[in-house]
């Protein structure tokens, strides 16, 4: 472990380079600052293959699209020397690392539902009155944007509505209780997605991770309503203050949507036995998220799944146990299992839910 007062290495920190990314690799390098701050941390933007296409839907085509399309171009940097640490939305680093990488430690994990975001009526009816004004805003056939009231349910939706998500996990679970609704594929930043629910009326909501608004500076207030927070570090650009003000959301419950493997949890990856990495791996984890993801992320290995399955789990610590929940629609009818085993067995419960998952799968769900 190398001195506090030593300052001959400075320490390469690799990350993606969308808004999101960035907040989370300066949330780290903030806190590594904090503990040692006579050492010097740099922040090394890295693009990645899933950045390069961000045009194209992963919901189109799952076949042949490799499991680390927002992580290898990091990994490889790791490998080669060029940076030493690795900050990685979980949810996206895939279960299987390369040989000589390991996952060194999880942040403690952020909230974990998915909320639901829609165009607020009060500001939809601003707009149209505005519009009403200027003549020359309106043409023939041109679609009215909907707005809702705040407090919507996914069970409030007008039939027939259209929600953007490029997620088979949550496309999967809507569809379930909501047959009725119809979905887009939507992909790029936050700010991007929500700046086309402003715009484009035939999409009437978005689904997004609380988390990844919240690492946005995001602040939810009272009956639904949103802000931009006080802003980011240099070069980072949260959600638009004006975009925020015409939109509502709505928290969705881990009982009704069950969230992905590691979603809200920051992984950093490392190269195996690399003692100048090893103290910010034991100063940064948090040893109830491990557990929690240690369960997620075993389970999806052992049904053999990436980010793009169909199937939805969550693990979190209860006293001195370790609850865990998952639902597959790799198989019609969909399978829904609920266990829980000692905080020790973490890896062994995440073994037996896959193979609850297939077993029940295999003999027509559960």
């Amino acid at each position: 472990m190398p001195s506090s007062s030593s300052t001959s290495k400075r320490i390469v920190v690799a990350t993606r380079g969308s808004a999101l990314a960035l907040a989370q690799a300066h949330q780290v390098v903030d806190h590594l600052r904090r503990l040692k701050p006579r050492e010097r941390f740099e922040i090394k933007i890295i693009k990645t293959s899933g950045d390069k296409l961000q045009t194209a839907s992963l919901a189109q085509s799952v076949e042949g699209l490799s499991k680390g399309l927002f992580t290898k171009e990091l990994e490889a940097a790791l490998l080669e020397g060029e940076a030493d640490l690795a900050v990685h939305s979980l949810k996206d680093l895939p279960t299987e690392l390369p040989q000589g990488l390991k996952l060194g430690a999880v942040c403690r994990r952020a909230d974990v539902r998915d909320v639901l975001i829609y165009r607020d009526i009060g500001g939809v009816r601003e707009e149209e009155h505005r519009r009403a004004l200027a003549v020359e805003d309106w043409s023939p056939g041109q679609l009215r944007h909907r707005g809702f009231e705040p407090g919507l349910r996914l069970v409030g939706l007008p039939e027939g509505a259209m929600l953007a998500t490029s997620s088979v996990r949550r496309q999967a679970q809507v569809a379930a209780v909501r047959p009725d609704l119809r979905f887009v594929s939507i992909r790029g930043n936050v700010g991007t997605r929500l700046q086309r629910l402003v715009q484009r009326p035939e999409i009437d909501a978005i689904l997004l991770a609380a988390a990844g608004l919240a690492r946005l500076q995001v602040k939810f207030l009272e009956r639904g309503r949103m802000r931009a927070g006080p802003g980011l570090p240099l070069g980072i650009q949260g959600p638009d203050a004006v975009v925020l003000s015409r939109l509502l959301v709505s928290f969705l419950e881990p009982e009704d949507m069950l969230p992905c493997v590691g979603q809200a949890a920051i992984g950093l990856e490392v190269r195996e036995k690399d003692d100048g990495t090893e103290w910010i791996c034991q100063a940064l984890n948090h040893v109830p998220t491990w557990q929690s993801v240690t369960a997620e992320r075993t389970f999806l290995h052992a049904l053999g799944g990436g980010c793009q399955t169909p199937v939805g789990a969550y693990a979190r610590v209860v006293g001195h146990r370790l609850d865990f929940q998952a639902i597959s629609f790799r198989t019609q009818p969909p399978v829904r299992i609920q266990l829980s085993a000692p905080l020790k067995d973490a890896a062994a419960l995440g073994e037996l839910a896959a193979r609850k998952i297939l077993e029940n799968g295999e003999s027509g769900g559960a």
